[in-house]
This record gives C-alpha cells, sequence and structure tokens, in this order.
C-alpha cells in the first residue's frame, strides 16, 4: 500500500487543482494506495510518520519542498529512536522499523529537492517512477542548533546568511512567487545588504576563520529554483556540498556572484570556496546565523549549527539523475 500525503496549498494551491489528475493517473495504474490531505504546518510529518510505524510500502510527498522536508522528517523520526539532546543522528539508536519508500509528485514552486533527486518535473513521469517501483539510494542532512536542539532532518540543503534573508524577504511578497520571488527577495536583501558576520567554518578536520555573508550546504544542487550552489550536488554522494564566499564582497561583486549561482559557474571566483565533507560547523564569532533548510526556518539569532550527512538514509522513487 502506498500513501500519498498531498499539501492542497502548495505551488499556490496548485495541490488542490492536481488532486483529481493524481487521483486519475493512480486509479488507472491499479497500484494500491491512499490520500492524506494536510490542513496545516507539520501535518505531512506527521503522517509519514503513522504510515511507516502502520507499514505502508511506500509514502509520497505530492507538493513543494517544504512537503518533501516533512515528509522526510516523519519518516527518518519512524526510523529513530528519540533524540538525544544535542546529538548528531549517527549517534542515535534505531528504532527497528523498515522505512517505506519516499516519493514525490512535484506540485510545488521551486521544487529544488526534486530537482536535485533526478524526479521528472512532469507530473505523470513522476508518478510513472512510483508506479513501477524504481527506487535508488537518498542520503539525508540532518541540523543541530538554532530553534531545533534536538535537530531537524533536511533532503536539498540548508543555508545560512543571505540566501535564508533572500527567503524570508520572498515569503513576505503576496503576488509574485516562486523563482520570482525569489530573485525579487535577493534583489531588496541586497538593497539593504548587512557586512558579513566573522564565522568559524569546521569541516574534513581543520577550521577556517571568514567574514562570509553566506553558506550554502547542500545534498542536492539547486536552491531557489534558479541558483545552482552545487552543481556538482549529488543526492547519494555520501557527502554535503558546500559554497561560500570567504570575505565580505561588495553589492556589485554580490550581483556578479549571483549570475555566476544561476550558471554553476561560482568555482572560479577567487572569493569563492567549495568543499565536500560529510560534517560541518558553523558559528557565529561576532553577529548571528540566520538559516533555513529546505526553505523551513531554522534560526534567525543562532550561534552554532552543526550539519551532518546520513549516507543511504533512504530510498527514492527516481531515475537516479539530476537532469529534467
Amino acid at each position: 500500500m502506498t500513501k500519498i500525503i498531498l499539501n492542497p496549498v502548495s505551488g499556490m494551491g496548485n495541490g488542490a487543482k492536481q488532486l483529481p489528475v493524481i487521483r486519475g493517473i493512480f486509479d488507472r495504474s491499479g497500484l494500491e494506495y491512499d490520500i492524506t490531505i494536510t490542513e496545516k504546518v507539520w501535518d505531512a510529518a506527521l503522517a509519514a510518520e503513522r504510515a511507516a510505524v502502520e507499514g505502508y510500502s511506500g509514502v509520497v510527498a505530492a507538493g513543494g519542498d517544504g512537503t518533501c522536508n516533512e515528509v522526510i522528517n516523519g519518516l527518518m523520526a519512524a526510523g529513530k529512536a528519540a533524540y538525544p539532546s544535542r546529538k548528531l543522528a549517527s549517534d542515535q539508536g534505531t528504532a527497528g522499523i523498515k522505512l517505506p519508500s519516499f516519493g514525490v509528485l512535484p506540485v510545488g514552486r521551486g521544487n529544488d529537492f526534486s530537482y536535485g533527486a533526478g524526479i521528472p518535473s512532469s507530473l505523470m513521469q513522476a508518478s510513472e517512477l512510483i508506479i513501477s517501483r524504481n527506487t535508488s539510494t537518498l542520503d539525508v542532512g540532518f541540523i543541530v542548533g538554532g530553534d531545533y536542539p534536538d535537530g531537524r532532518y533536511f533532503g536539498n540543503g540548508i543555508g545560512i546568511g543571505f540566501d535564508t534573508m533572500v527567503g524570508l524577504e520572498a515569503a513576505r511578497l503576496k503576488f509574485i512567487h516562486g523563482p520570482a520571488g525569489y530573485a525579487w527577495g535577493a534583489v531588496v536583501t541586497l538593497f539593504k545588504y548587512p557586512r558579513a558576520p566573522e564565522l568559524k567554518v569546521t569541516y574534513n578536520g581543520s577550521t577556517q576563520t571568514v567574514h562570509s555573508s553566506q553558506v550554502s550546504i547542500l545534498n542536492g544542487s539547486r536552491m531557489g529554483g534558479t541558483f545552482f550552489m552545487a552543481p556538482e550536488g549529488k543526492v547519494d554522494d555520501g557527502v554535503l556540498d558546500l559554497c561560500m564566499p570567504v570575505k565580505h564582497i561588495s553589492r556589485l561583486k554580490m550581483i556578479k556572484l549571483m549570475l555566476q549561482y544561476t550558471k554553476g559557474t561560482q568555482s572560479v571566483n577567487p572569493v569563492i570556496t567549495m568543499a565536500k565533507s560529510t560534517r560541518y560547523t558553523v558559528e557565529a564569532v561576532t553577529g548571528s546565523l540566520v538559516c533555513h533548510a529546505d526553505g523551513e526556518t531554522i534560526c534567525t539569532n543562532g550561534k552554532e549549527l552543526k550539519i551532518e550527512c546520513i549516507p543511504g538514509a533512504l530510498q527514492i522513487y527516481s531515475d537516479g539523475g539530476i537532469d529534467n
């Protein structure tokens, strides 16, 4: 049995519009399924956790990045013991539950997670992956700190600093959404553009002290529907990809850098550090950390964040590539 968890308000109501289409596809497929429609924040996580405990073979997020994030958190919660305070996921015991395979029907706005996981943007093609039971391995990220001292899982990535502020600005917009809203949020954030805080960033056994306006750590490859912060990122390689400026840069240079992000060519920029690691720690020496995970706010006044990759945490209905 497959559980489909649909967020009706995803994609500015596109989720609700696609419900009869989804029912039609799966009714014709002969696959046994049922649908849970969410009503509020975290409903998808709770529904996913229940489905895992009840023995569903597959759990599908019908929505955008936020819905996928909740379903991943629900599935991982079902497979883990209670979170020990301030410990990372690999230090936790398991509850002995065989987790369902995870699927996505991308009916949201940015759909960055599904892009990086190799899920087609076409609803029909994404459905066919679920119906055919075609799976591949999915790594899952875990972040501890800020408003989540016991931790929060993520599928696509986290952003600290500039891109989180962009997301917060974009969320205030009423009539512009998706990549266009994110682009406008970037313009507003550039206008405000605070001085880069001093950070200590630890990975691969060494610590860098940098003045960085932005730290992006990705499991996937893209954020904001437009920006390829980790053009070589793969969701099954056992590591998370880092992208960060190592010193404060002017507004003009930030605009140039953002244009490079849209092409994934920022590695040629001398102010950018890119790396791969299984674990990261980011500490604010001055100022504070503003952070999101998969677009969901982790903190607006954090001091230290610990991030790790959990390799092969889930199986995902996917074609295994990133070309949509």
